[in-house]
């Protein structure tokens, strides 16, 4: 269980994982879990949003995300861009036309002999990338050799049993399958690699483990994981899928598109397209894809099943030099780092590491200086205070019914 928010209580010099650490290496520490108000919940089908009174409560620490239907999501976006200005121009991209001088793009030819002119260009056209490699033949870094996974079979079905506050993934032959709960139906797909299972075995493995009927026909995919090697190159910045593609094993997607849009705004050029500005924006871009792809492939490299082929290789791969420090560190003495303000915390290096099996040989040195009985009580209290504060919470469907009834 990966779940979001804080773990325990950082009362004492270290964080509270250092002495949680401590205590469970010896036995006197309950599962990590037990520290956690939203992984508690989570197991007991309870949610409610965070609330800060009484002032200092623990409630104020529950952290949280959304399950999107992602068509719908979609579809209010652009109907809220274009009642603030924003016009939408349809068409066939015919040709790009390029200034002489700087190959930078001047014009975009449509079909219908239409010319859509423009000083910077975003690149959202998705895998095809027509602007940042289609015509400006920017390049792009291939990943496959780490995350092996190149296609997906997605389908919707009708909802069945509780409606549960998390999305599951859950390990298959060749890649895993993914359910992800609405108010009105489920959504369902299985990631998988070509080279080690057929399309047509990859549907039926999803079909055969739908919790309700079919609601369509199962949809194929097909990607490549890796990044661009520039998001930003000459007068066009690639958002979205043309600036590259991670797996969905941490949904992190539409985080991806937030954060481009908010540095392009941070390092908006003027007419002069400055380098130091376009640099610092595709260094920013390259350590935020490159740190979500080991969190990725620690997800694969630390599995221990010994069953099929496509698992044997992902344990035994060589993993990037980034993410080997970071194994490196917790191995040691269960040091957890945080490159850049990355967009997973610690606390999530955390769960997936000790989650997949990854013990430290040693805890952090200072996490000995308090006395045993006066540390395991402190974790005790933890505990006490989580349970009693998810006994509290309501159910999440019930929650949800009656958040929706209010804001309807």
């Amino acid at each position: 269980m990966h779940a979001f928010g804080r773990f325990g209580h950082d009362a004492l010099h270290l964080p509270f994982d250092n002495y949680w650490q401590r205590l469970y290496q010896s036995g006197k520490a309950a599962d990590l879990a037990e520290y956690s108000i939203n992984r508690m919940a989570a197991k007991a089908n309870r949610f409610m949003h965070p609330r800060s009174d009484p002032p200092n409560s623990p409630l104020a620490d529950i952290a949280y995300a959304y399950h999107f239907d992602a068509s719908r999501y979609a579809r209010y976006l652009r109907k809220y861009a274009e009642s603030r200005g924003v016009r939408r121009i349809e068409g066939k991209i015919l040709d790009v036309r390029k200034r002489g001088t700087d190959g930078h793009i001047d014009a975009l030819l449509l079909d219908g002999d239409r010319l859509v002119s423009g000083d910077i260009f975003i690149d959202c056209t998705g895998f095809r990338a027509l602007l940042i490699e289609g015509a400006l033949e920017t390049g792009f870094e291939d990943w496959s050799h780490w995350l092996p996974c190149d296609r997906a079979v997605a389908i919707p079905c009708a909802s069945s049993g509780p409606l549960t506050p998390y999305t599951r993934s859950t390990a298959r032959q060749a890649g895993w399958q993914w359910r992800i709960p609405l108010q009105h139906r489920i959504g369902n797909g299985h990631v998988f690699c070509s080279s080690y299972i057929s399309e047509d075995e990859a549907t039926a493995t999803l079909l055969a483990h739908l919790d309700g009927e079919a609601l369509a026909e199962p949809r194929a995919l097909r990607f490549k994981t890796g990044m661009r090697r520039l998001g930003w190159n000459r007068n066009v910045v690639a958002v979205g899928l043309s600036s590259g593609f991670l797996e969905p094993l941490e949904s992190t997607s539409i985080h991806l598109i937030q954060t481009a849009i908010t540095r392009l705004i941070t390092y908006f050029p003027d007419q002069g397209f400055d380098a130091p500005d376009i640099d610092e924006y595709n260094r920013q871009c390259r350590l935020e894809y490159e740190r979500v792809r080991d969190f990725i492939i620690l997800h694969y490299h630390l599995n221990q099943r010994t069953d099929f082929p496509f698992w044997r290789r992902c344990s035994s791969m060589q993993v990037p030099g980034t993410l080997q420090r970071k194994l490196a560190l917790y191995r040691s003495h269960g040091r957890l780092v945080r490159d850049d303000n990355e967009l997973f915390a610690e606390v999530a290096w955390l769960q997936v590491m000790h989650g997949q099996g990854l013990r430290p040989r040693h805890c952090h040195p200072l996490a000995e200086v308090p006395e045993e009985g006066e540390l395991a009580r402190h974790l005790d209290n933890i505990r006490r205070v989580v349970a009693s504060v998810v006994e509290r919470m309501p159910d999440h469907a019930e929650y949800l019914k009656d958040y929706s009834a209010a804001k309807a």
